[in-house]
């Protein structure tokens, strides 16, 4: 199993905090959700996009697919010195489409 962050750097503020954000996903929930645990993440932040998606998802579409945590730049370093695999946006949707694909 393999937990991956991309480069979106997307510029963003989030309450308080500006950053360039991230995702961070992985081949399964479970790895997910232990890696982001590592990372120190709180899984109110997880993003699933049945549930917290905007728009939301339907389930069993490709798009309910894209579960993910979003990432500052710090976290996105940290993740990567913890093992994240870093890949392209577009590689980032390959690995969305392909687990999309293993689920149906």
């Amino acid at each position: 199993m393999t937990v991956y962050v991309d480069d979106a750097m997307i510029a963003a503020t989030v309450g308080r905090l500006t950053s360039r954000w991230s995702h961070l996903i992985a081949d399964d929930q479970a790895e997910l959700h232990a890696f982001a645990a590592r990372l120190g993440l709180r899984l109110a932040w997880f993003q699933h996009p049945t549930r917290t998606g905007k728009p939301r998802a339907t389930p069993g579409s490709c798009a309910a697919e894209n579960w993910h945590y979003d990432l500052t730049s710090g976290k996105r370093a940290q993740a990567i010195r913890l093992g994240a695999v870093p890949v392209t946006r577009r590689h980032m949707v390959a690995i969305i489409n392909r687990r999309y694909e293993e689920s149906r």
